[in-house]
């Protein structure tokens, strides 16, 4: 009897009673001819039983184990490669059966093949890949897949999933206490700190200040950060009834009304709010014959007079959801509070969504898929949450990510912002969806083992006074600066003024609400730099002096901020991961607040992308200066951790290019058809080779984590440009021509990468196989990184990673045999990745396929205690691993990533 989904089964029951196991014939096999019957049998059983589906693994192990029995070498489930002699086929055979029933036909089809086989040569087990080398199938089989009763997806081999009894709750953490120190014990890291001891100092006492008056008058730093379950709507009580409160912060302002569907906009007068001692407006409307006097997903607004005696009406600085009618300009608050709870993981229009799914452990090292959920269609539209559920995270999942980074969550009134223009701070974009698509979507996510990051935006926000929250009560200074410190120049904006208690109010419950209601794991916070500085980054060069960050130029209030939302989070949900954009380097940056630092898990390393635009506009590749290349992707401070991206949205936007259009430019238009299918060009033979090879240098030497932005892993032609009018630049006043509000730009073209016949699905496949390295062995989050050859005229950079040694030969026509490269240990090494296996588009000069064993001796080179030597090709990267854990055949099994060469799941497997 056999488990499978927690009940016993037998092998009948598995496969289904009216089907075979076997079917396989000399005519259709995939299995080379000459492959011995004993492979056949144990191949043909992977078909039936999937052994990445773990409920499966018990029953494979049990046939494999048949054969491991009479081999010279064991096999596993792993491996299924090795020789065998026929007289011990009819033996391997029944004891198979014995396991597993085989068809009768089938069976003698079987036999047939095994007996063309030469008794007495032993013959080696040849490819099994079908005809798309870019996706491997299993033998074919008519073994009913729901008959297992496996919920687990064949990609779970290399992405687990998560399990789930019932409804998530979430356990929090608690709030660490202030540490007794001056601020300065993040100098431990680096002692040439003690020259801005003061600054330091000064911060830190100001931070523990503002926590102490938090606590002192606030109730605790905990009550003080869900601002979002007293102001905005909430469901409470009054006097005993039953109702909603509603609560506005606004001064200035001298009446205020509720106003919106529920009373025809126009206020009766119980539906003017009372302002208490603080400036807070407070309501209170009573339920209506045991329903809400505001009903689900109606509209709202506040009508108010602002200090200068002007009526307006505005959103709700604290609502949940904001919309926008088809045949309206503006938006209007929407009171979202379904009257029902759902089940776990229902998704019901007039039901809360309830999470079922837990939050995946912290990775080791994260690989981020940055997106944008409107334009993840291949359709010229706008898409929705749920269709970028459905459609795109089975697709990230399958590429070997295991963070998303989402962008443009927070609601914008103006599409063409890339959601970084934020108008109602509490509300996800109502152009996906609902709030409980959002939900939905993050819990699938969840499901599938990756990690979810939004995008948020703290750095400023809309001038937008009909749809935002910018002179709300009628003054520039409610949340803002006032004055000119209020706006910024560059990006038509306002600027947040930190120093304000109500604004921190807003801005940490704003952090811990998207976290608590939507359970994001953490946040990439946008244009840290431009909080940071006064002169916001801009007409400013950063040389590494520490006056540049310590001094008059910084905004204390901000960087406070910053500390104090790195504490909340990281001690609330220990799992956060928080992601700065600072393109300063300030030091501390990336070191806990505890020791004084800013508290970022991560910096986002934005010179390199910078610095492969600078080296792509030089058309010639000579000029290309290895030294330069690997000063900028290790220049990072030590112990401050780093996301390292080739490029990112920024290099993706109209006016910029990509690294494939920086390459291949006009050619991708007429060029990019495998051969035979169209016409070649040596100008994209050359840009698909270093696409790769800059993609494969950047995760391996930029940062302790890496990120991709949507698309540009298969390298999408052309650039991304949102449907908008003409209009004119803030910063210089010149004309900025529109696109007649076409979505022809703002799309991902998949049906290209997903083509047989176009080079897309080349640098796709390279990148999939990138991201499930690491997987294996670890090498983003390794310890040991050591650079041992930048050469210049060889153009060649040699570096050590983990257990792997990276070789890549930049020069345009140079191939180098019996090249010698140093590494740490001795041993044997081979090929686990070739950028130029003929599944990434290269010609197979060096390929995982041709198995040689590299023998590292204790020949000292480059520094390097050991050496080894190879052969590199011409514009072609390769990556070398200890040959125990090396497989030619690793890619040709089920669940194998095409070219690919590890064995199983490598040494240090992590999702």
């Amino acid at each position: 009897m056999l488990k499978f989904g927690g009940q016993l089964k037998t092998p009948a029951q598995v496969r289904g009673n009216n089907s075979p196991v076997l079917r396989i014939s000399p005519a259709t096999s995939p299995v080379n001819r000459n492959q011995n019957l004993e492979t056949t049998l144990v191949i043909a059983s992977r078909a039936a039983i999937d052994p990445f589906k773990s409920e499966s693994r018990e029953a494979l192990d049990a046939i494999t184990s048949v054969v491991s029995n009479r081999r010279r070498k064991p096999i596993s489930t792993a491996q299924t490669v090795g020789v065998v002699k026929k007289p011990e086929v009819s033996f391997v055979k029944e004891e198979v059966e014995s396991i597993l029933p085989v068809d009768e036909s089938a069976e003698a089809e079987v036999i047939r093949e095994g007996e063309a086989l030469n008794e007495d040569v032993e013959s080696p087990v040849n490819s099994l890949a079908t005809e798309d080398p870019l996706n491997p199938s299993p033998l074919s089989t008519s073994v009913d897949e729901k008959a297992l009763e496996v919920p687990l997806e064949r990609a779970d081999y290399w992405s687990p999933g998560i399990e789930s009894e019932g409804e998530f709750v979430e356990a929090y953490g608690a709030l660490s206490s202030i540490p007794n120190h001056d601020g300065t014990e993040c100098f431990k890291w680096d002692n040439t700190l003690w020259s801005a001891a003061s600054h330091f100092k000064y911060r830190w006492n100001l931070f523990k200040n503002l926590r102490n008056a938090i606590d002192q008058h606030e109730g605790g730093f905990d009550k003080f950060s869900q601002g979002y379950k007293i102001y905005g709507f909430n469901r409470g009580e009054h006097n005993g009834v039953q109702g909603v409160w509603y609560r506005e912060w606004a001064p200035a302002a001298k009446a205020l009304a509720l106003v919106g569907e529920f009373n025809k906009w126009t206020p009766s007068d119980s539906h003017w709010a009372f302002k208490n001692q603080f400036g807070v407006w407070e309501l209170f409307l009573p339920d209506q014959n045991g329903k809400s006097a505001i009903p689900h997903r109606s509209k709202v607004k506040c009508r108010l007079e602002t200090a200068s005696g002007e009526w307006v009406d505005r959103i709700p600085a604290w609502v949940k959801w904001a919309t926008q009618e088809w045949n309206e300009v503006q938006y209007n608050g929407v009171y979202y509070e379904p009257p029902q709870k759902g089940e776990p993981g229902e998704l019901h229009p007039d039901k809360s969504y309830v999470f079922k799914y837990g939050r995946p452990d912290k990775p080791r090292a994260l690989r981020i898929y940055e997106c944008h959920v409107g334009m993840s269609s291949s359709e010229p539209k706008i898409n929705s949450y749920t269709e970028f559920k459905r459609d795109m995270l089975p697709r990230i999942r399958d590429l070997g990510y295991n963070a998303i980074q989402i962008m443009a969550v927070q609601e914008h009134a103006y599409y063409a912002s890339f959601g970084y223009h934020v108008t109602n701070f509490f509300a996800p974009s109502s152009r996906f969806g609902t709030p409980d698509e959002l939900k939905a979507l993050i819990d699938e996510a969840h499901r599938l083992g990756l990690v979810v990051l939004m995008d948020i935006v703290h750095s400023h926000a809309s001038k937008n006074t009909n749809d935002g929250i910018s002179m709300f009560d009628g003054t520039d200074g409610m949340y803002f600066h006032g004055g000119q410190r209020g706006y910024h120049w560059m990006w038509d904006s306002r600027c947040f003024n930190y120093g304000n208690w109500e604004t921190l109010r807003f801005l940490l419950s704003n952090s811990r609400w998207w976290m608590d209601e939507y359970k994001f794991d953490g946040y990439r916070f946008d244009g840290v730099t431009s909080m940071m500085y006064h002169h916001h980054g801009l007409s400013y060069t950063f040389s590494g002096h520490y006056n540049e960050y310590f001094g008059m130029n910084t905004d204390v209030d901000a960087v406070v901020y910053l500390m104090l939302v790195n504490n909340l989070l990281h001690d609330l949900f220990p799992k956060c991961i928080t992601i700065g954009e600072d393109v300063s380097g300030m030091p501390a940056f990336c070191r806990p607040w505890t020791e004084g630092g800013v508290g970022f898990d991560y910096r986002l390393q934005m010179a390199i992308a910078d610095k492969w635009i600078e080296l792509m506009k030089k058309h010639d590749d000579m000029a290309w200066e290895m030294g330069n290349v690997v000063h900028t992707l290790t220049n990072r401070r030590y112990a401050e951790s780093c996301v390292a991206y080739a490029e990112s949205h920024d290099q993706a936007l109209v006016g910029d290019k990509t690294i494939a259009f920086w390459l291949m430019d006009k050619d991708m238009y007429d060029c990019m058809a495998v051969v035979g299918h169209g016409p070649t060009s040596i100008i994209v033979d050359r840009g698909v080779a270093l696409h790769k090879m800059i993609r494969m240098i950047t995760i391996g030497l930029g940062g302790e984590s890496y990120l991709n932005f949507m698309g540009n892993e298969f390298g999408h032609p052309e650039w991304i440009d949102f449907p908008r009018v003409d209009s004119y630049d803030p910063s210089t006043g010149k004309f900025v021509p529109g696109n007649h509000g076409s979505f022809h730009h703002c799309r991902r073209r998949w049906d290209l990468c997903d083509s047989p016949i176009l080079k897309y699905r080349y640098l796709h496949a390279f990148d999939r196989a990138m991201c499930h390295l690491d997987k294996a062995f670890g090498f983003l989050s390794a310890a040991h990184t050591y650079v041992s050859r930048k050469d210049e005229g060889d153009k060649l950079v040699v570096f050590e990673r983990g257990d792997l040694v990276f070789v890549f030969n930049f020069h345009p026509t140079n191939s180098y045999k019996e090249y010698r490269v140093g590494c740490l240990q001795a041993g044997d090494y081979k090929v686990v990745l070739s950028s130029d296996e003929d599944v990434f588009g290269g010609f197979k000069n060096v390929t995982k396929d041709s198995d040689v064993t590299f023998q590292a001796t204790n020949y000292q080179f480059d520094g390097r205690p050991c050496s080894f030597q190879v052969y590199s090709p011409a514009r072609t990267c390769v990556v070398y691993a200890p040959a125990e854990w090396c497989d030619m055949d690793g890619d040709r099994l089920p669940g194998g990533v095409p070219g690919l060469g590890v064995k199983g799941l490598g040494p240090y497997f992590s999702p």
